[in-house]
Formats: C-alpha cells, sequence, structure tokens
C-alpha cells in the first residue's frame, strides 16, 4: 500500500471516493462538485491538496485538507473529508492516511487540526477515540450554502 500525494489525474478516482462517502454518509444528491472542479482546484489554485491511498494503481482511500485560520490559535489545517472504501478497512489504510495528515499539519506548522464526524458514525468516532482525539461536543456547526 502506497500513501502519496494526489497527483493530476487522480481527480475522477477521488470524486469517486466523494460520491461513496456521500452514499454512506446518506446524502448521496448533495455532491455538486465535479472531477474536473476538484482537479482545478487541487492542481491549478491550490485551493487544497489531497493524499491518495493505493493498492497497485487503484486508489483505495484519500484525504481532503487545506490551510485556514484560528484568530485564537493561527495557522491551522482542516481535515475536510477522509475516506477508506469499505473493503479495505480494518487494514491499517486509514490509520496510514489519517496520521499522514496529522505529519502534514505538523510539518506546516499549524496550532490545531480540525474535521468533523457525524454524531451517528460510531466507526469514525471510535477510530477518532483510539487516536486520542478531542471530539468537542460543545460547538454546533453554522453554514450557508450558495
Amino acid at each position: 500500500m502506497e500513501i502519496r500525494k494526489a497527483q493530476r489525474g487522480d481527480e475522477l478516482a477521488i470524486m469517486e471516493l466523494i460520491h461513496a462517502l456521500a452514499l454512506y454518509e446518506k446524502a448521496p444528491d448533495a455532491v455538486v462538485n465535479t472531477a474536473e472542479e476538484l482537479g482545478l482546484h487541487l492542481f491549478d489554485e491550490g485551493i487544497c491538496d489531497a493524499i491518495v491511498a493505493c493498492e497497485k494503481d487503484l486508489i483505495v482511500g484519500f484525504a481532503l485538507y487545506f490551510t485556514n485560520y484560528s484568530t485564537w490559535k493561527g495557522k491551522c489545517l482542516y481535515l475536510e473529508d477522509f475516506y477508506v472504501l469499505p473493503e479495505y478497512r480494518q487494514t491499517g489504510i486509514g490509520s496510514q492516511l489519517f496520521d499522514a495528515v496529522v505529519e502534514i499539519a505538523k510539518s506546516r506548522g499549524v496550532k490545531r487540526m480540525d474535521w468533523q464526524v457525524l454524531d451517528w458514525n460510531t466507526p469514525a468516532i471510535n477510530f477518532y477515540k483510539k487516536k486520542e482525539a478531542i471530539l468537542d461536543p460543545e460547538w454546533i456547526n453554522g453554514r450557508f450554502f450558495f
């Protein structure tokens, strides 16, 4: 298994994983992004970054993240999405992907790494607890869609 930085041409496979994640999260119709837009954002505009887990030539997982900012802490990293195909779970791939993002956060000198997990996603919650992550029930997410 190889964990590597996403490269041009990976956007279609990443987008397929994004659709699989949306299906798992019971929101298959919520994805409006396209592989073309994702490629533009990852490789041309630098809005976000991604790493992928590959078995031979097959991308079986990804993590997409970007730098954000906290007025209290300064530079932070936000893990937007993190997904591994079901048939590759329980193999350590997810842990390798997550740990790779943590190392990227540290190498960027950020003060905090954030992500969200749905309150019903017990497998993910248990995964983050094993990583000794702080799961903060205090904050309520605010959002606008445009």
